[in-house]
Formats: structure tokens, sequence, C-alpha cells
């Protein structure tokens, strides 16, 4: 991985830090990259349980980089080529998706600002823990963009669409009391507790039973778009999933002889 994004796997924790501190975690094109590969590994290897979305320095992610997009730009219109936003298709999508889709927990430790697709990576991710210092903007429509890295299917399924319409149609920043009122942080912690509680509820999950978390998210998103009549039947196939798995027998066995269960993530 480049070093813009670091990544690092510690007994089934995957931890990825955005790390461009210089210029507040903002997404240049060797960014992107290093930061779809590094989601995209986690997601695929078999040992990471859960994975940690962290960042460096007093910014969780800014978004795009503006000056290399401005870069681009130009050399579209010299060119008369249209490239420049196809780093949606080519980076901000897989990786929203993989976040959002593996099959193992992720928790967004939310360290500073996150704006723009800074927002959208954190709320792909399934919980956030957030410093009371932080600063949260959609930003889209101040520079003449629409939502992208899944923000206009994140956001209103968090916020309310509303709420949501409002925020992308007059985008300003809003704060971490606030992103906690309105459910976008599950946890709001003093800034200098940030990396150590993101850290500590990021291991919980990896020690935690994987095959049941994976079906929690799996029916959380197939809920939000289906009737009670198809969530139900999801529900019964996801649940035989889950119950035939070993954490399931390791659950129920710990639980009659009163001690902790110890699981093994299958």
């Amino acid at each position: 991985m480049a070093d813009s994004v670091l990544y690092e796997v510690s007994d089934g924790l995957a931890t990825i830090t955005i790390n461009r501190p210089e210029a507040m975690n903002a997404l240049n094109t060797a960014a992107k990259v290093a930061l779809r590969e590094a989601v995209l590994a986690a997601g695929a290897d078999p040992a990471v349980r859960a994975v940690l979305l962290t960042a460096t320095g007093r910014a969780f992610c800014v978004g795009q980089d503006l000056k290399e997009h401005m870069d681009q730009l130009a050399e579209d219109r010299a060119s008369g080529a249209g490239v420049t936003m196809s780093t949606v298709r080519e980076h901000y999508n897989p990786t929203v998706r993989a976040l959002a889709e593996m099959p193992k927990p992720v928790v967004a430790g939310v360290n500073g600002v996150a704006a723009g697709a800074g927002l959208g990576l954190a709320l792909a991710a399934d919980y956030r823990v957030v410093a009371d210092s932080a600063k949260f903007t959609t930003s889209f429509a101040g520079v003449a963009l629409t939502a992208d890295s899944g923000v206009s299917w994140t956001l209103p399924r968090v916020v309310g669409p509303g709420r949501a319409a409002d925020l992308l149609l007059f985008p300003r920043t809003f704060s971490a009391r606030e992103a906690h009122d309105w459910g976008i942080a599950g946890r709001l912690v003093p800034a200098d507790e940030l990396a150590a509680t993101a850290a500590e509820v990021a291991r919980a999950l990896a020690d935690g039973p994987t095959v049941a978390y994976a079906a929690i998210k799996e029916s959380i998103a197939f809920g939000a778009g289906h009737s009670l009549a198809e969530t139900l039947e999801n529900e019964e196939e996801l649940q035989a999933r889950a119950g035939s798995s070993e954490d399931h027998a390791i659950a129920v066995a710990a639980f009659v002889a009163k001690e902790k269960p110890r699981y093994l993530g299958r």
C-alpha cells in the first residue's frame, strides 16, 4: 500500500489509516487507489474479522483533493476528454461498496473534519466513534456537484430524507454533537480518547461472532429496501446461517456454563 494509506492486520483486526495529514487527508488519485485496495484486501482476507477506518492528523478526510481535481479538469478541457469524474466509478464506488457490503463489521474512528467523500466513507461504516471536536459537512453543492461516495443512499437512511435534503441542498458544517443527536455518531468521545476508544470498539467486534455480524449487516441493508414479508423471509435464511455457525454453538454452551464465550469467527 502507498504511504498515503497505511494498512495493518493484527489478531483479526485490520486498521486502515488515511495518512495525508498535511492535506487534511484529501484524497488524491494515489490515496484513492491505495484506500480502495486496502479496503478490498480487508474484505477478502478471511483472517480479518473487523475493520477500523481512521486517519492521522486533525482531519478524518476532507474528500476529493480539489487541487489535483482542478488540474485534471484543465487537462480535460484542453484535450476534450472527460475522464475527471471517472474517479466516482473507479475509486469511490468500489471502496464504499466494499466497506458497506463486506461480511464483517467496519468501525470509523472519526478524529476530525469529515467532508464530502470523507463523510461518505464514515457513513459507509457500520459504526462511528467520533471525537467531540470533529465536524462534518456534505460540501458537494458548494462546488457545484451532487452527492457521491454513497451519501445519497446512506445519509437519508441515517438522518431521514428531509434532513438529508437540507444538508445536501444547503451544505454547511455541523458539529459532532449534532452528528450524535442525528444518529451519525454511535459514540461521542473526547478528542484525546478517540484513538483508544475506536480501537477498543473495533477490537471487541473483531473478537465477536463474525458470521452473526455479517448477517446483521446484510439484514439491515435488505430491510431498508424490501417489504415486511420479504424481510421476514430474509431473516429466516440469515438466522439459519447464523444458527449453523460454530460461534452460535460456542455462545450457547458458554451461556449454559455461565462463562464468557471465546468466538472463532466462523
